[in-house]
């Protein structure tokens, strides 16, 4: 992966401009905890569906497509 998840999560809520209040809202959690989803490398998969669904965008397919850049040497 060229970044890391959270810094991916970051930038699209950046390009949307959106503020890590209504983030935190829209995830129904505190502005700490949005801020620990920007530093993490991994991230639970049900967590994640949810972000793609407040951010509308497939963050799972964006992990797929790079899953699929990977070549067995990277491995």
């Amino acid at each position: 992966m060229e970044k890391p998840i959270g810094i991916l999560i970051k930038e699209e809520l950046e390009r949307q401009e959106r503020t890590v209040t209504w983030f935190a809202k829209k995830l129904n959690c505190h502005r700490v905890n949005v801020y620990d989803i920007f530093n993490r490398e991994n991230i639970d998969t049900q967590l994640l569906i949810r972000i793609s669904k407040v951010l509308n965008k497939n963050f799972l397919r964006v992990l797929a497509d790079d899953f699929d850049n990977i070549t067995e040497g990277d491995m």
